[in-house]
């Protein structure tokens, strides 16, 4: 069997639903999803096959107007997963309204010589005349290859994109086996994780002004994993709502990252957390590595 193998560029606004869109394609999760814009920060690549089709697709961070350093190199891994794709593939939420920051996508969009795909996505809470105008718009002033309408978290209209993607590959032998979907290391995936259930669990409580990090890692020979993380933040108010009353918050996260962490791996996990104020951790070079993003000055 000819084997094809080609990357696909996820870009969108902040809450397009672009990782919820590429774990539909996937198949399974491999991207941290919220209802909060901007909860992707690196590059992560999901696998996904379709036949004899291998697409690797770059879940790429929200495009916005950048101000702090790390939101710049957050914009800048966005661009730069998209250069020399197979395809672009642009996610716009066609139920909202088309804002700055949207625009600030469709602009970058417009200049990239990439061959172009246009998602929208939660059609299934989008009026159907607003719908159609907003494709009609797309379409004239970007000639796209194909527009899919589809709600990724009901799943409609996935597997017609799927496809099309798939027989747009070009033909070359598949980059990672069968069983493989993602790239991601399984430290990424676990701070990723404990991330989730920052969002998931403080909602608006906590600004984005926090952040991750896998400090110790030790399989041992019981065939469990040790994992000891710590949680930044920027102040001592921002580390007593993590904590919660008698660390009651930082338990149930703690129990709740622990459950998805120990599904991924596959065996019993023992999750540390603990909660570090420090006002200038976006600042931490190391950080940017280990949590996949470039310093950008």
């Amino acid at each position: 069997m000819t084997q094809r193998c080609g990357l696909v560029a996820v870009l969108g606004a902040p809450n397009a639903g672009k990782s919820t869109l590429v774990n539909a394609l996937v198949g399974q999760k491999v991207a941290i999803v919220s209802p909060k814009a901007q909860t992707t920060r690196a590059r992560l690549m999901g696998i996904a096959i379709e036949g004899d089709a291998q697409m690797l697709l770059v879940d790429t961070p929200g495009i916005f107007d950048p101000n702090r350093r790390l939101d710049r190199a957050m914009v800048a891994a966005a661009w730069e997963g998209a250069v020399g794709a197979d395809r672009v593939l642009l996610t716009i939420d066609a139920a909202a309204k088309v804002g700055a920051r949207v625009e600030a996508a469709l602009e970058g969009f417009e200049k990239r010589s990439e061959p172009k795909v246009i998602v929208l996505n939660k059609v299934d809470i989008t009026n159907k005349d607003d719908l159609l105008v907003l494709a009609a718009k797309l379409s004239e002033r970007f000639k796209p290859e194909a527009i899919f309408m589809i709600s990724a978290t009901e799943g409609d209209g996935v597997a017609d994109l799927k496809q099309h993607l798939a027989d747009a590959m070009p033909e070359g032998p598949w980059h990672y086996p069968e069983d493989q979907l993602s790239d991601a290391t399984d430290r990424m995936v676990a701070a990723e994780m404990t991330r989730e259930q920052l969002y998931l669990q403080l909602h608006a409580e906590l600004p984005y002004a926090s952040a991750v990090e896998t400090e110790k890692w030790e399989d041992r020979k019981d065939g469990s994993t040790v994992i000891h993380q710590q949680i930044l933040v920027e102040r001592d108010s921002q580390k007593a709502i993590v904590l919660g009353k008698g660390g009651s918050k930082l338990k149930a996260i703690g129990a709740a990252a622990r459950a998805e962490i120990s599904e991924h791996l596959g065996r019993k996990v023992h999750l540390f957390l603990h909660v570090k104020v420090n006002p200038r951790w976006d600042e931490d070079r190391g950080l940017y590595k280990e949590i996949g993003l470039e310093w950008v000055g």
